[in-house]
């Protein structure tokens, strides 16, 4: 999407992660004349190395700025100035979250309070927040915080008053190449020879969008975004045991079970969020539930985007889609997005 961002401010809180260095490389790509681009990360070693790659020497815009979501104050003085933010910070394995469970609500929802308190005080213009499939009826601790942040930045337009700011959300699933997923997972078992992939079940599903298109997804908050949605793409599904035969089809598939907190199949939008949901093409948006305090109305919205009404009780799972990858697509697509080394 082509999206004029000259003379802005851009804030990425977590950017030195998966999202922010890919959001970064098309910013810069496309927006050359982009005002400022802050990278906001408490990972010092991180910031080093994604520095190498975009140098302020050769990209004066950018600035690197050590600071933790948690931190209030921090927040303020790196939101001075900024435009936009894209919120991407954020603990997200499952399993270190279910561990370590207050570490998890100080980042995932204190954070987010931050977030928008700073916002709100500093004269942003623009927030997106990024989401996951694992908001959408949680079962783990990590997808319950994410569902309060995903609440707390709608919420936000409530209290913003005469200030000229929205808040928006966009929710995605499993991403591929991202740390921790599925993947590289995968490969990295293959590269080592081991003699089996660990399969937690055979009928698991998954969400499938690459790091571009997630990024897309931002970009498109930031142009069409009201105040309030959140944000879902239209993506295909893929089954584990499909991954694992693309990667490594001379290893065994060994069943190893479901662990604590994971899903058989992830869920974006939920049946009750059906009535609240337009459809818009691309994505779909599900829309603040109707309050005194709403902005605008469903049929306005719709109206304005061309969208339609999802059919009532619908809902959008990884199991019940109705597009997916194949063993030939996904082996185009890991060595596409994840490795380009890649070959059986």
């Amino acid at each position: 999407m082509n999206l004029d961002l000259s003379n802005k401010s851009i804030l990425i809180t977590g950017g030195t992660g998966s999202f922010g260095k890919m959001f970064t490389k098309l910013i810069l790509e496309r927006n050359p004349n982009i005002k400022r681009l802050v990278i906001f990360s408490r990972d010092e070693q991180k910031h080093f190395q994604m520095s190498q790659e975009f140098s302020e020497n050769e990209y004066p815009q950018i600035r690197y700025f050590i600071g933790d979501v948690r931190d209030s104050k921090r927040l303020e003085t790196a939101f001075e100035d900024i435009d936009i933010v894209i919120h991407a910070a954020a603990m997200k394995h499952v399993h270190l979250a279910e561990y370590n469970p207050m570490e998890c609500v100080k980042t995932n929802i204190n954070g987010a309070e931050n977030v928008i308190n700073a916002a709100l005080k500093s004269g942003v213009k623009n927030v997106v927040a990024l989401s996951t499939d694992k908001a959408a009826a949680p079962i783990n601790l990590y997808g319950a915080t994410k569902l309060a942040s995903d609440k707390l930045f709608i919420a936000a337009n409530n209290i913003k008053g005469k200030r000229d700011i929205k808040f928006s959300v966009v929710r995605y699933g499993n991403v591929m190449g991202s740390n921790g997923s599925v993947m590289p997972f995968f490969l990295n078992k293959k590269k080592k020879g081991d003699s089996f992939l660990p399969i937690t079940d055979d009928k698991m599903t998954r969400f499938n969008i690459s790091l571009e298109d997630g990024c897309e997804m931002v970009f498109y908050a930031i142009v069409n975004a009201w105040g309030g949605e959140v944000f879902v793409p239209k993506i295909p599904s893929y089954r584990i045991p499909d991954v694992a035969e693309a990667i490594a089809p001379e290893l065994k598939q060994k069943t190893v079970g479901i662990r604590p907190g994971e899903k058989l199949h992830e869920e974006m939008i939920t049946s009750s969020d059906s009535y609240n949901t337009v459809d818009l093409g691309k994505y779909y948006a599900i829309l603040p539930q109707k309050s005194p305090y709403s902005k605008y109305s469903k049929e306005d919205y719709k109206e304005a985007f061309n969208g339609t009404d999802v059919p009532e009780g619908f809902s959008y799972d990884s199991g019940n889609n109705s597009e997916w990858e194949t063993v030939e697509s996904l082996r185009a697509l890991v060595k596409l997005h994840v490795d380009s080394n890649f070959k059986i």
